[in-house]
């Protein structure tokens, strides 16, 4: 069971942070600026590409032990001989001094160990949470896809072994609960990926944001930087975006319009117009009440009022402006 925190949000005071705006993601600062210089094993949370290794990295910086090694260990299709001697040496260090004092070892994607693995890790953590005089320690952080709660319950990962790393969980949201962080992030990664080419940050026109606002993000802030790494490569954001979106031109296209030998674009069509579909019915049933209709569909207010305006139901339906009728 993770142990939960109660906080006022306020504005993160911690260096070394990607941006975020959004109240999730400044709780989650104020409780990693607590539990970071502790001992506690922490537990990261989140879908691939939602920042869980540079919130292991930022934790391990803010530690006490940030002058020794950050020990990134990759969980993923790994046999079990294997993982036992790269263990071995990341938790023990060598033998030579002071490098051998405790440090942070990062398990990358521990849902993703077989039993056997799993066994191997158990036998090799400490019994207790690390102390200055414990040379063999590691202070451990962990990073999961998946719910290990339910894991365990279905037989796929050791009781025993969560209870001794899940010190502490937290939970990274999705990009798409959080799109009102996209232009900070952007900005962001922008302002980095420009500096390493040694080019000036391109300009992202306020449609072209619309678009990006509107995108479901399934690689989250992963997705977002291999963009803006894009955008800086070709000095203009119009032809990544486009890339991103799989589609022509940013501009909506209609079917007649379309090369008949673009299996992908005609795919694309097809989910606009059941999109479209999908979003005219929604309204229908709550009577134009827009906020009802987007916890229908299962999406953001925001995220539908861009689609209304994209697909032109309002010109066709009526204005959307006014108050959401009960």
């Amino acid at each position: 069971m993770s142990t939960s925190f109660s906080h006022a949000v306020g504005p993160p005071v911690m260096t070394g942070l990607v941006p975020g705006h959004c109240v999730a993601i400044q709780r989650l600062n104020a409780i990693v600026g607590e539990i970071a210089p502790t001992n506690i094993p922490v537990l990261l949370i989140g879908e691939g590409g939602s920042g869980k290794e540079a919130y292991g990295r930022l934790i391990h910086r803010l530690s006490k032990y940030c002058r020794a090694p950050f020990k990134k260990v990759s969980c993923r299709a790994v046999e079990a001989g294997e993982f036992l001697k790269q263990l071995k040496c990341d938790l023990r260090g060598n033998g030579k001094g002071p490098g051998d004092g405790p440090r942070t070892l990062f398990l990358d994607g521990i849902d993703e160990l077989d039993l056997a693995c799993q066994k191997v890790l158990l036998s090799l953590l400490p019994d207790a949470e690390i102390d200055e005089s414990n040379t063999n320690g590691a202070r451990l952080i962990a990073s999961t896809s998946r719910n290990l709660e339910k894991e365990v319950e279905t037989g796929k990962f050791r009781r025993e072994l969560y209870f001794r790393i899940d010190g502490v969980g937290l939970h990274l949201p999705p990009l798409r609960d959080r799109r009102e962080d996209i232009s900070a992030l952007l900005e962001h990664f922008l302002a980095k990926h420009a500096a390493e080419l040694g080019r000036s940050v391109p300009r992202v026109s306020e449609k072209e944001m619309e678009h990006l606002g509107a995108h479901d993000w399934p690689g989250n802030v992963r997705e977002l930087e291999n963009l803006a790494r894009k955008i800086a490569a070709f000095g203009e954001a119009r032809k990544a975006i486009e890339e991103l979106l799989e589609m022509p031109r940013l501009e909506q296209i209609l079917p007649e319009e379309m090369p008949s030998s673009s299996l992908k674009v005609a795919a694309r069509a097809a989910s606009r117009r059941t999109e479209r579909d999908l979003i005219s019915k929604a309204l229908e049933r709550t009577h134009w009440n827009r906020k009802r209709a987007a916890q229908e569909l299962q999406i953001s207010y925001k995220s539908l009022l861009y689609k209304i305006k994209q697909t032109g139901l309002e010109r066709k339906q009526g204005g959307t402006e006014g108050e959401e009728r009960p």
